[in-house]
């Protein structure tokens, strides 16, 4: 194996059990691995072979992010003895890792790994203790975390325990796992011993976390003189529930060429992200002497388009391109708890393009709670802006109460970022831009917290007009945002990118 895949794959610890029933012998294998997180096609497969000698690919599977650029990759794999099928028992394999038409291995420099038949837990690095076998995510409706612990019998005798946090450390709970000789194997349905043929010992212990949205943990091992941790490399292990997702898009009203395609470009996409909100603007319709057609609207052609179609609201606010009604429209996965729509423009005209409509939504997003979601679009800075975003900001703080736990302006605000319309968002002190959060969160320190007076020359390349501004009373933070709608995914759709966002308790 070379220096450089060394540094794109390595294997963590692979298993080897049997479980036992009344019934039948059952033969478990498993491997864990990180691998670079090089680029997004890839496969990774374990190459081995069992006592027969025949040599099988078995492809692993994305486990969870294992840090910046890192993933964990996980496969497990069960078989049955039958008279005409001997179980693998001693089994030699390596993994091969290919991608962007690169082929990495992890083949112990060359003459592959074994593990015996039966020998429980091999750990393929120099950790003393390691957490094992842990999710990824949670289940649905899961309330008890299991947790599967390896300690190196050379330590001494010690106990483990699990350090647990729901709400980010501010309190914390301790566990302690418990060492069997026997253990039920959930997995098989059946007995399995806890060998120690690789110097391991198995602890198992439980985390009662009933119904949390994130639940970050560590485990150790304590003895008289020491205590030896294992918290993912610093950054604990965490599972949480799905984010809350949302994507932002002008639709640029029916001026697309292919316009057709692209409305189907949009609504894979949003299908492919597994968006849960949906904020559009410029949504059309024919015109129909000011009467619509509600049929060709460009908002419920993409709903429509989706697998499931989400729950829609839209409205108009004027006459666009002299051929269209055109306006605003939230789509959700969630049901709407409320819903409402008015001008924030001085203009109510229907002929005049300064007449600017915004639609809300609120919704009880599982987990999390109420949140309030706007879809705007506002006119540019000398034709309107300052007033509208004032009515639009009176209308939302209204909205905003203790039991609301998150406030969310979302669109086209036609101000430049760092100009001096964005300026004069920064200075309301009321939202803050989730996207420069996300993204260069050492600018948006300077914009927003230390109020640095150079702020704007940090965003001179900053050529955005949508945003997500979340009210900073809310309960919310941004833990992910990338630019959608690019010639490195779906196409452009439209004359905007379209902007995707993850939001999770604080």
């Amino acid at each position: 194996m070379s220096d450089e895949s060394m540094d794109k794959i390595k294997l963590i610890y692979v298993s080897n059990v049997f479980g036992r029933s009344k019934k039948t012998v059952q033969q478990t294998l498993a491997f864990f691995m990180t691998i670079e997180n090089v680029g997004y096609d890839k496969a990774v497969e374990i190459i081995w072979a069992g006592e027969d000698g025949v040599w099988q690919t078995l492809p692993v599977l994305f486990h969870s992010s294992a840090g910046e650029n890192q993933e964990y990759w996980y496969v497990q794999a069960h078989f049955k003895r039958t008279i005409k099928r001997p179980l693998p028992g001693n089994i030699e394999f390596a993994v091969r890792y290919r991608v962007a038409g690169q082929e990495f291995w992890d083949n112990n420099h060359g003459f592959n790994y074994s593990s015996q038949a039966d020998s429980g837990v091999q750990l393929l690095t120099d950790a003393p203790v390691l957490n094992i076998e842990f999710a990824g995510g949670f289940q649905e409706g899961q309330k008890f975390i299991p947790v599967t612990v390896a300690v190196r019998q050379s330590l001494g005798q010690g106990q483990v325990y699990i350090h647990w946090s729901t709400d980010r450390w501010k309190h914390s709970q301790k566990t302690a796992c418990h060492f069997k000789s026997m253990f039920w194997d959930k997995t098989t349905q059946s007995n399995a011993r806890n060998p120690n043929q690789y110097d391991i010992a198995i602890w198992k212990g439980w985390i009662r976390a009933g119904q949390c949205f994130r639940l970050e943990y560590a485990v150790s091992f304590e003895t008289e003189h020491q205590i030896i941790w294992d918290n993912n490399h610093g950054r604990n292990y965490v599972l949480s529930h799905d984010p809350l997702k949302i994507l932002i898009l002008n639709l640029h009203c029916y001026q697309e060429d292919n316009q057709d395609y692209k409305l189907s470009q949009i609504a894979r996409a949003i299908d492919d992200v597994k968006a849960d909100i949906v904020c559009l603007q410029e949504v059309a319709e024919p015109w129909n002497d000011g009467m619509g057609d509600w049929e060709n609207n460009s908002a419920k052609i993409i709903n429509e388009r989706l697998p499931e179609p989400f729950h829609i609201y839209t409205d108009w606010a004027h006459l666009g391109f002299d051929k269209y009604r055109e306006g605003v429209a939230i789509l959700s996965r969630f049901p709407f708890i409320k819903q409402d729509a008015r001008y924030v423009s001085d203009s109510h005209d229907a002929y005049s393009i300064h007449s600017r409509k915004v639609v809300m939504g609120q919704f009880n997003i599982p987990l999390i709670g109420l949140v309030n979601v706007y879809s705007a679009h506002l006119s540019w800075l000398e034709d309107g802006f300052e007033t509208q975003f004032n009515r639009l900001n009176d209308w939302a703080q209204h909205n905003h109460n203790s039991r609301i736990k998150a406030t969310l302006l979302c669109g086209d605000f036609n101000i430049v970022a760092g100009s001096s319309g964005y300026d004069l968002v920064v200075n309301s002190n009321a939202y803050e831009d989730q996207y420069l959060e996300a993204t260069a969160h050492g600018v948006f320190e300077k914009v927003f917290r230390v109020n640095d007076p150079y702020w704007h020359d940090y965003m001179a390349d900053d050529y955005r007009i949508d945003y997500i501004f979340m009210n900073k009373a809310s309960e919310l933070k941004v833990t992910s945002g990338r630019t959608v709608f690019t010639d490195k995914d779906y196409g452009f759709v439209s004359d905007h990118c379209g902007y995707y966002m993850t939001f999770e308790p604080k």
